[in-house]
């Protein structure tokens, strides 16, 4: 009984009374039905059609199965509604998850969202975890990086990220501003010495290891690092902007640019609240540097 399209075939199959009608109603092939039935009977033990030249009639106990099976059916059409209603409200839960380092762009978005639809509850999962949008763990997704490729979900593109090198006036004080000799220099970089962002892999490819001197987890503890005089360290150019301490030792270069992709399921969406927060989302990116 674990398995409902088996039950739901028997049940089309009784309604219909036809292999292919249940077939064209289900949208299967008429083998998959077949199938179905014979699986179904195989593991209640117990014949539920009589077959004939005519089609398909349900014995005794199909017809008490069936009862249920349409009770069933009814609810689940019943649930689907109130669920569509829910999805059509700007009410109830709306999830959104992104990365640690974009909370500072995003909280102030989502707290205008909020504040003009106050019967929705916000939550921002900012974390490396990548949440399954198909399993409904969130409804907007805020990625960085490689495009994601997950199927069913619809990806956009929401804003390019662009980062310098920066250092602290302490920093710069202490140690002058950054030539070509970048070996007369401390460094702030990721403690993933893979890290695939590709700023770090332009300060792999271009600075000795072991001036990388200070490494932090995290790109939040990377711009502060920097802020402290650890080292010269990339600070993404709306961040910087707003940290007057912070010295340009390099300007921002296209090949150190990251791509933030807006992600949603293509089940949610077309939903009022999902739309809505998406293009609110994208109007706010117009405006970040």
């Amino acid at each position: 009984m674990d398995n409902w399209d088996e039950i739901r075939t028997a049940y089309h199959v009784a309604r219909l009374g036809t292999v292919s009608g249940a077939a064209e109603a289900l949208g299967v092939h008429h083998a998959t039905v077949i199938r179905h039935v014979d699986a179904l009977e195989t593991r209640l033990g117990v014949k539920l059609f009589q077959r004939h030249a005519r089609g398909y009639t349900p014995t005794e106990a199909g017809e008490e199965l069936m009862q249920v099976a349409q009770v069933t059916a009814e609810q689940f059409g019943q649930l689907a509604g109130r669920l569509r209603g829910q999805g059509a409200a700007m009410t109830g839960d709306l999830a959104v998850t992104t990365v640690d380092a974009l909370t500072p762009l995003v909280v102030p978005v989502l707290a205008g969202f909020q504040a003009d639809h106050p019967e929705l509850s916000v939550r921002l999962m900012a974390d490396p975890r990548l949440y399954r949008l198909e399993y409904g763990e969130a409804h907007v997704a805020l990625r960085a990086g490689a495009r994601p490729g997950e199927p069913d979900n619809i990806v956009q593109t929401l804003y390019v990220q662009k980062s310098g090198l920066y250092a602290s006036r302490d920093y710069v004080a202490a140690h002058g501003g950054l030539g070509e000799d970048v070996a007369a220099h401390r460094f702030v970089g990721p403690t993933d010495e893979a890290h695939r962002a590709p700023f770090y892999r332009w300060l792999r490819a271009h600075v000795p290891a072991e001036r990388i001197t200070f490494r932090v987890g995290d790109m939040r503890g990377a711009v502060e690092a920097v802020e402290a005089g650890a080292g010269i360290g990339f600070v993404p150019l709306w961040q910087a902007r707003n940290l007057p301490d912070l010295v340009e030792m390099r300007p921002p270069q296209p090949e150190w640019e990251v791509t933030i992709w807006l992600v949603t399921h293509v089940d949610l969406h077309r939903t009022p609240k999902v739309q809505a927060l998406t293009a609110r989302l994208k109007e706010a990116a117009r405006e970040w540097p």
